[in-house]
């Protein structure tokens, strides 16, 4: 599955056109590498996500083409997540 449409219905990020902007932006990483909206992913690999001055490391559980709101959260694990400070990158 596409990386962007992964974030979209996972809703890590609401919606599939802001998920590419991060996604090209530089604001993902698949596996410790920089990737670009188009992307493939599968379960078991790591995206880390940084948004603003927060920031997320999630591991993919499944890639279902579309699910429930309710249940969009059982397709990935959050591993940590924090928000930078001043001066941080």
């Amino acid at each position: 599955m596409r990386l962007d449409k992964f974030l979209k219905v996972s809703r890590l990020i609401k919606r599939r056109t802001l998920a590419k902007e991060v996604c090209d932006g530089g604001g993902v990483e698949v596996n410790r590498r920089p990737a670009k909206a188009g992307t493939e992913v599968k379960p078991g690999d790591i995206l880390t996500l940084k948004l603003g001055n927060r920031w997320q490391t999630v591991e993919i559980l499944a890639t279902p083409e579309s699910i429930a709101a309710d249940r969009a959260k059982e397709t990935y694990r959050v591993l940590a997540e924090g928000k930078t400070g001043p001066g941080e990158p």
